[in-house]
C-alpha cells in the first residue's frame, strides 16, 4: 500500500486537484472505501481547498490503513468485547512506536472516526467499532455564564488520548545546538537554521525558492543591519492557504545561504546533469529538490542521535516561543504578538495566543541562563 499525490492532470469537472491524496493497494487500484471517502469528505462539500491540508488528511489514513494492512487486521471487524479495539491498538502504536504528540494522535483518531460514521452511513459496515464518553466543555461566556458551572454537555472518543490544555512542543536552546551539532551535512543543517530561526513550515522550507537568496555584501541597504525582509508568494513557493506573507531573515544566515547557492547547490546540480535547475534552494545529492517526507526522515534520525523527541514543527514553536519572549523583554516598538502572528502566516491571533500561555509558563531562570543564545538566533533588538 502506498500514498501518491495527483499532479495537474486529476481534472475534474473542469477543476484541478492537483496534491489530492490517492491510496494505491498492492493490486494498483484505489484502496476503497477509503479512497471515497476522502473525495467525499475533501472535495466533493468543499470542506477544505487547501493541497496542504488534503494530503494531511491522506497521510494520516493512509498511516491508519497502512497499520491494519501491516498488522493483518480488517478495519470492518469489531475485536470481542473486553479486548482493545483497532483504534486502542493504532492509538498505542502511534504513542509507543511512532512517538506523537498526545494533540497529534487524537487528530488521526478523529479523523479515522469520521471514516467509521461516514462508512456506516454508506452501508459499509452495520457498527462502529468504536465508542464515545461524555465530558464537559466550557461554555462561550454570557449573562448566565456565572450560574452555569458545569460546562455544556458534549462527547469525546474514548480511544483518544485525555487533552486538557496542552501547549506546543518546543525546543530549549540548549537542545537547538546539540541538534545544530549533530548535523554534519551542511543542507540539513542550513534547513535546521531556516526553520528555527524564521518559523518555517517544513513545506515552505523545501519549496524556498532560489531567487530570494541575496548576496548581503552587495547589498548597500543591508549594511550594519541584521535580518533582511524577504516576501514569500504563493505563486513561487508552497504557503499553507495561499496566503502570502514576510518574514525577516538574519543576514548572516542569508550569506550562508548565498554561498551554499553558490557552491554546493551549483555543484550538486552540475553533477547530476541537470538541464533545467530546479527553482528550489536546497537540492538533494541527487540534484532534485526534497520530497514531502524527507524532512520527517531527516528529524527522526536527529532524534535517535540526540536521545529527545524532535520534529520539523517544532522549530516553529521554538521560533515563535522565543521569538515572543525577546520581543516582550526588550524595548520592541509594536505588538510583539502581532509581529509574531504576521512572521507565522496565522489568519488570527487566537492562534498565536497559545504561545503567550506558553511564555509565561516559562520559569524565568530557565530563559534567562540562555539570553545570550537567544540573542545569538533571534535577533529582535534590530527588527524594524
Amino acid at each position: 500500500m502506498r500514498i501518491i499525490l495527483s499532479d495537474k492532470n486529476l481534472i475534474v469537472q473542469e477543476r484541478v486537484y492537483e496534491g489530492f491524496p490517492l491510496l494505491i493497494g498492492r493490486d494498483g487500484q484505489a484502496v476503497e472505501p477509503a479512497q471515497t471517502f476522502l473525495w467525499d469528505e475533501l472535495a466533493s462539500n468543499g470542506r477544505t481547498q487547501s493541497p496542504l491540508t488534503w494530503a494531511k488528511y491522506g497521510r494520516d489514513l493512509y498511516d491508519y490503513f497502512a497499520f491494519m494492512e501491516a498488522n493483518g487486521l480488517d478495519w470492518r471487524s469489531i475485536p470481542p468485547r473486553g479486548m482493545p479495539t483497532h483504534l486502542d491498538r493504532y492509538r498505542d502504536w502511534s504513542r509507543g512506536q511512532l512517538q506523537l504528540n498526545t494533540r497529534t494522535i487524537n487528530a488521526r483518531l478523529r479523523l479515522v472516526a469520521r471514516f467509521y460514521t461516514w462508512a456506516r452511513s454508506e452501508g459499509h459496515i452495520d457498527k462502529l467499532p468504536f465508542s464515545f464518553r461524555k465530558v464537559y466543555v466550557a461554555r462561550d461566556p454570557g449573562f448566565f455564564a456565572h450560574v452555569q458551572t458545569q460546562g455544556v454537555p458534549a462527547y469525546a472518543l474514548r480511544a483518544g488520548f485525555a487533552q486538557r490544555g496542552s501547549l506546543p512542543a518546543y525546543l530549549t536552546m540548549d537542545q537547538v545546538l546539540v541538534c545544530l551539532q549533530q548535523l554534519r551535512n551542511p543542507t540539513h543543517r542550513l534547513m535546521f537554521e531556516l526553520m528555527v530561526r524564521c518559523g518555517l513550515r517544513q513545506i515552505e522550507c523545501r519549496t524556498f525558492p532560489v531567487k530570494y537568496i541575496c548576496n548581503p555584501a552587495k547589498r548597500a541597504d543591508l549594511h550594519g543591519r541584521r535580518t533582511v525582509s524577504v516576501s514569500m508568494n504563493p505563486d513561487e513557493m508552497k504557503l499553507k492557504y495561499d496566503k502570502p506573507r514576510s518574514i525577516d531573515l538574519p543576514v548572516d544566515l542569508m550569506d550562508d545561504l548565498w554561498w551554499y547557492v553558490v557552491r554546493r547547490r551549483r555543484a550538486r546540480a552540475e553533477a547530476n546533469g541537470q538541464t533545467t535547475p530546479s527553482e528550489t534552494v536546497f537540492l538533494t545529492e541527487q540534484g532534485r529538490p526534497y520530497g514531502s517526507t524527507a524532512l520527517t526522515d531527516i528529524f527522526a534520525g536527529i532524534a535517535k542521535r540526540v536521545g529527545f523527541y524532535v520534529r520539523p514543527h517544532m522549530l516553529r514553536h521554538t521560533y515563535a516561543t522565543y521569538m515572543l519572549w525577546r520581543l516582550r523583554a526588550s524595548n520592541f516598538k509594536g505588538d510583539p504578538l502581532m509581529y509574531v502572528r504576521d512572521r507565522l502566516g496565522h489568519s488570527s491571533v487566537a492562534t498565536t495566543m497559545v504561545y503567550l500561555h506558553l511564555v509565561n509558563t516559562l520559569e524565568a531562570q530557565l530563559v534567562l541562563q540562555h539570553e545570550d543564545e537567544i540573542d545569538a538566533l533571534f535577533h529582535a533588538e534590530a527588527i524594524r
